[in-house]
């Protein structure tokens, strides 16, 4: 079992950087998939990022601008995100998995986060 608290979302202006965090608990932290998406407004909750077995991997529309990174001692997981732009406005979640297939769909994370908005004004 595990369960995560995302933290660090806020309002921001477009052009500006924000740094997610997301703190777990639970056993076998290191060898999770683990894995950041986002839900707006009236759209499907997609995939940001994810890593997972020594590997990261980001959704097109923020390669370049976002990194995801893990802290495995002390059981966290970021999200640097740079360069925000109104479009990523959304609730970020946070999300662990036990497999590493199909680490981009989001049915195959058992555990969740709350959420934590992020609104990047224009």
């Amino acid at each position: 079992q595990v369960q995560l608290v995302e933290s660090g979302g806020g309002l921001v202006q477009a052009g500006d950087s924000l740094r997610l965090s997301c703190a777990a608990s639970g056993s076998s932290f290191s060898t999770y998939t683990l894995g950041w998406f986002r839900q707006a407004p009236g759209k499907e909750r997609e995939f940001v990022a994810a890593w997972s077995a020594g590997s990261t991997y980001y959704g097109g529309l923020v390669t370049g601008r976002f990194t995801i990174s893990r802290d495995n001692a002390k059981k966290m997981l970021y999200l640097q995100m740079n360069s925000l732009e109104p479009e990523d406005t959304a609730v970020y979640y946070c999300a662990a998995s036990s497999s590493s297939y199909d680490i981009k769909v989001q049915r195959r994370y058992p555990y969740w986060g709350q959420g934590t908005q992020v609104t990047v004004s224009s």
